[in-house]
């Protein structure tokens, strides 16, 4: 039997309409418009991009959506001083300073001096603090919208083995977190794997659900697996260019290597990209609910 495809988009565009029609909703009965501003510093033409895509899709849902672009020479100090009077701006539920900073500039410090209340990226130690207590918190978008893609794909988490290739602090420690938290979309058995696993193809060929974001493209192929397993793959690598100038992406899954022994799987793209950026605009809703005292 074919792969099932977890598809990103329309899981994407679901989760847009329910945030769509709660926003007008608060709108209609408090004159609530949840706000967001994305902090943009230097000319990434990633970055540009991913910013771009935000902003259109915080109007198109109904969000007040503010940019701020700095240049590559913008002092940390100013960086600061600007996110002081966001942290300060009530009509701004949300901040987001787009990553990565010139290399003059402390992330940490930055991302840190954000309002906690702001931070819906989920950056902030104290949102992740309270993530790993399994408290109510802004989860980091790119694991959230995981969660959202397994739960609404059907799958079943409780029990299974889960594991993870990659550990970074926006996705591959906090998912594995989540993922064994007692909770919907957790009360899994996690494994994490790393550059310095010793034998990473043990593991992988274990995983029931088996989450790839490490930065290689087309790293896991089809003798990594077991037949059945579910395949969630973050990774999106260029690895060419189209005649028409597009670039050709990649995951770091080997898709057509492997799809044939998977049970469901992510395609890149169009799998988990589109969920990051939705999960933002839940975590700003959230963040004006919270603002307003709306349960």
């Amino acid at each position: 039997m074919p792969a099932k495809i977890i598809s990103g988009i329309e899981t994407a565009k679901a989760i847009r309409a329910e945030i769509a029609a709660e926003i007008a909703s608060l709108r209609e009965r408090f004159g609530l418009i949840p706000g967001l501003v994305t902090i943009l510093v230097g000319q990434d033409p990633a970055s540009e991009s991913y910013v771009a895509a935000k902003n259109k899709t915080a109007h198109a849902l109904g969000i007040h959506s503010e940019q701020v672009t700095l240049t590559a020479d913008t002092r940390e100090v100013e960086l600061l001083r600007i996110v002081g009077e966001y942290n300060r701006n009530p009509a701004i539920h949300g901040i987001l300073v787009q990553l990565p900073l010139p290399r003059h500039i402390n992330e940490a410090k930055v991302l840190f001096a954000i309002d906690p209340a702001k931070d819906v990226d989920g950056f902030h130690p104290v949102n992740v603090g309270k993530m790993m207590l399994g408290e109510p918190c802004f989860l980091p978008c790119t694991p959230h919208g995981i969660l959202e893609l397994l739960q609404r794909s059907g799958v079943e988490t409780s029990g299974a083995e889960v594991v993870v290739v990659g550990r970074s602090n926006i996705v591959g420690k906090p998912i594995a977190n989540l993922m064994l938290q007692k909770r919907p979309g957790g009360n899994a058995t996690v494994t994490i794997c790393h550059t310095r696993t010793r034998d990473m193809n043990y593991h992988t060929r274990r995983a029931d659900i088996l989450i790839v974001a490490a930065g290689v493209a087309k790293m896991i192929k089809a003798d990594q697996v077991k037949d059945g397993v579910v395949i969630i793959d973050v990774g999106v690598n260029r690895i060419g260019q189209a005649a028409s100038g597009k670039a050709i992406l990649a995951g770091d899954v080997d898709f057509d290597d492997v799809v044939g022994k998977a049970a469901a799987i992510t395609p890149v793209p169009g799998g988990v990209g589109p969920m990051t950026i939705t999960m933002l605009m839940k975590n700003t809703l959230q963040a004006a609910k919270q603002a307003a005292g709306i349960a």
